[in-house]
């Protein structure tokens, strides 16, 4: 399958060797190199993930992700980072970034953790053959997967990407019972130790969006000591 990627990054010289190495994987790649014309690619081009610079002349990184998701537009996306910008590196995660790498990183990593979006892709779109354009109802609660769309009593609810694939992966195993650290390697992938708070903050706007009640909550439950799980009664 070739895969398509854009990388916008204002470095000429990384934009270039990112290309190449990129390439000899037999991925197709697009460059662009400030702000304002990688969002314009970004959102109006098919590509199969995007690679994205933080610190960008015109639109910086943080905000062309912002925009993306408000718009619907749900490409993968891996932040590059600076070291010593985790604040950058948490609201890439809470904004809906799929990954992130901190520079300087090694072209071998970064290829890595490519090829792991690439197969969490692959297996939500492969791995429910049977079911996985089922629109899925419990209550008041309808998930419609096909358009990544959440109705509470017929109420269309605007989640970010992260947001709906935390409750599209709940969903589909009620009653499971997920500590933080599986959620995080399930829903955001590997390498994000330390950010388990980062599901806390997305559970609890999730909940803010979808329960009645969000300190009494219904649909996604707190198993004290243990994790969160789907309410299956």
């Amino acid at each position: 399958m070739h895969r398509k990627i854009l990388v916008v990054e204002d470095n000429n010289d990384l934009a270039r060797l990112l290309q190449l190495h990129l390439t000899d994987q037999s991925w197709k790649v697009d460059l662009a190199f400030e702000g304002d014309a990688g969002y314009k690619k970004a959102a109006t081009e098919n590509y199969d993930l995007i690679l994205l610079d933080i610190m960008l002349p015109g639109m910086d990184g943080l905000e062309i992700l912002k925009q993306l998701r408000h718009k619907n537009i749900y490409t993968p996306v891996l932040m590059l980072t600076s070291k010593s910008s985790e604040i950058d590196r948490i609201l890439g995660l809470e904004f809906g970034a799929d990954d992130y790498v901190t520079k300087p990183f090694s072209i071998r990593e970064l290829i890595a953790r490519i090829k792991a979006i690439f197969r969490r892709i692959d297996t939500l779109k492969t791995g429910f053959p049977d079911n996985r354009d089922v629109v899925l109802t419990f209550g008041d609660l309808t998930i419609d997967p096909e358009k990544r769309r959440v109705l509470v009593e017929n109420r269309s609810i605007d989640l970010t990407a992260k947001e709906y694939d935390l409750l599209y992966h709940f969903a589909k195993h009620p009653g499971r019972v997920f500590n933080r650290s599986q959620l995080l390697d399930k829903v955001w992938g590997y390498g994000h130790d330390g950010y388990e708070h980062t599901v806390n903050s997305n559970i609890n706007r999730l909940r803010a969006k979808i329960e009645k009640n969000p300190a009494q909550p219904e649909v996604i439950l707190t198993v004290w000591g243990v994790g969160y799980k789907f309410n299956d009664t």
